[in-house]
């Protein structure tokens, strides 16, 4: 699973009242990152009640991309004040592994155990998160201004996805250990608004700008196995999808107040052992009377509602939305621009509407009174020091951070132009960074003997 919208751009929050640059949940929704005006917060995600703040840093003023390697140290962060500079961080030791700068403002950030993607509106860039070298440069795509992409979790099955075409919903899918293109998919009539791979990469949801439309394709092959009507009385905003744990849930959270939450499970087969029930019958009826009518009136006609929905408090607040399990149950999370987590009990079985189990506010009393706003709800644990022996005990590397600013290749082989680095193609394995005592893996940043090229000519 993967959520990372946020709540503005390199020029900053675009939602009125947003008191976070962004928000993402990391790729197992154990933990929630937060941009600030100072810096960021990170956050775990284990209870229902709690919400430890693990880390806070106040290094990068105005925030609006931080993305967390599953249960890692390693965090990737770019302020508005550098739009086109990547920073990676070992936030348990509190230093910089290292920092890459590009041609254009970075719009988003994905990574997973393997590869680390970096989207500029016309580019693409893949790393080997191992070592950070360059492995592939996407030169002339289509425009993409709001950097729309998506990287599986599974690092086995790395797939990309993003927009094909800037006027119509045609996806690519990449595959980023072969370094080559997938398919291409036919999605939506019009632009692409969202992307997310199931946590087995074996599933791809999509939503164009319109908003009406969820579709969910097969991966690789690219057909067509769900699609699901949001609503057709108005074109709304869908600002995030997500898939549940078990890929069986998706959540769609949009500029409206309601969050939708449909199941993908198959019709059952015809025959005596279906249920006799006005449903069933009225959807033989449909199936067969859809045959007869235009495929945009049948498309609609098969098109399923959603399984459960919650209504937020207030609508036009961007958000972003992710499934989980917490304390072995099925919730909901919703992360608003204005600095709230809402936490919701979602009933796998009868669906409805979700009940709220809590609601958080993610920043302090402090912060809220400084700013004039009431306190409501409850209150975020303070710092919570998981780590002192370690962030007071650990060596610091022996060099200063390496700074690579990328003009298009690099003296110990990089990539230019697209070309593949053969010797770095492929990480020896996945980097497996869920211990304490973990060190980053980025091994040529920490003792300054290589460097990256992502800027190209």
């Amino acid at each position: 699973m993967e959520a990372g919208e946020g709540a503005g751009g390199p020029d900053g929050p675009d939602t009125p009242g947003a008191r976070c640059g962004c928000a993402s949940f990391n790729q197992d929704s154990t933990s929630l990152a937060l941009g600030t005006k100072t810096g960021y917060k990170l956050f775990s995600l284990t209870t229902v009640e709690k919400l430890d703040c693990i880390h806070e840093s106040a290094e990068s003023p105005d925030v609006y991309i931080v993305e967390r390697l599953f249960s890692s140290s390693l965090v990737v962060v770019v302020s508005s004040a550098t739009p086109q500079r990547m920073n990676i961080y070992h936030f348990k030791k509190g230093t910089e592994i290292c920092n890459y700068s590009y041609p254009d403002a970075i719009l988003a950030v994905r990574l997973n155990r393997q590869r680390l993607v970096v989207c500029l509106e016309e580019s693409i860039y893949i790393h080997n998160i191992k070592d950070m070298k360059l492995l592939r440069t996407l030169l002339s795509t289509p425009s993409n201004p709001s950097g729309l992409c998506a990287l599986s979790v599974n690092h086995s099955n790395s797939y990309l996805a993003y927009p094909g075409n800037a006027t119509m919903g045609e996806i690519v899918v990449y595959d980023t250990n072969n370094l080559s293109t997938v398919t291409m998919i036919p999605a939506h009539d019009s632009p692409l608004a969202a992307l997310t791979f199931n946590a087995s990469a074996t599933k791809l949801a999509s939503a164009s700008e319109r908003g009406t439309v969820i579709r969910v394709f097969s991966i690789p092959e690219g057909l067509r196995l769900f699609e699901f009507r949001r609503g057709m009385k108005r074109y709304v905003t869908i600002s995030s999808l997500s898939f549940s744990p078990d890929g069986q849930f998706l959540c769609a959270s949009s500029n409206t107040e309601t969050v939708h939450i449909f199941k993908l499970e198959q019709l059952g087969p015809s025959g005596g052992d279906e249920a006799e029930t006005w449903t069933a019958y009225m959807g033989k009826m449909f199936s067969v009377a859809s045959s007869y009518l235009p495929a945009q009136v049948s498309g609609m006609m098969s098109q399923d509602r959603a399984f459960a929905t919650v209504h937020l408090l207030a609508s036009g607040c961007k958000n972003v939305c992710t499934l989980a399990v917490i304390q072995k149950l099925p919730r909901l999370l919703v992360a608003t621009a204005d600095g709230q987590l809402f936490v919701y009990n979602v009933d796998p079985q009868d669906g409805g509407e979700c009940v709220l189990a809590h609601k958080h506010r993610l920043f302090g009393v402090d912060e809220d009174h400084s700013e004039g706003t009431e306190s409501e709800g409850s209150e975020v644990t303070g710092l919570a020091h998981a780590y002192p022996s370690y962030a007071a005990t650990a060596a610091l590397p022996a060099t200063g951070p390496v700074t690579a600013t990328l003009t298009g290749y690099c003296e110990d082989g990089g990539a230019k132009k697209g070309e593949v680095i053969p010797e770095h193609e492929f990480a020896a394995g996945p980097v497996c960074l869920d211990d304490e005592n973990e060190f980053p893996p980025i091994n040529f940043c920490r003792d300054g003997t290589g460097g990256g090229q992502a800027r190209h000519s």
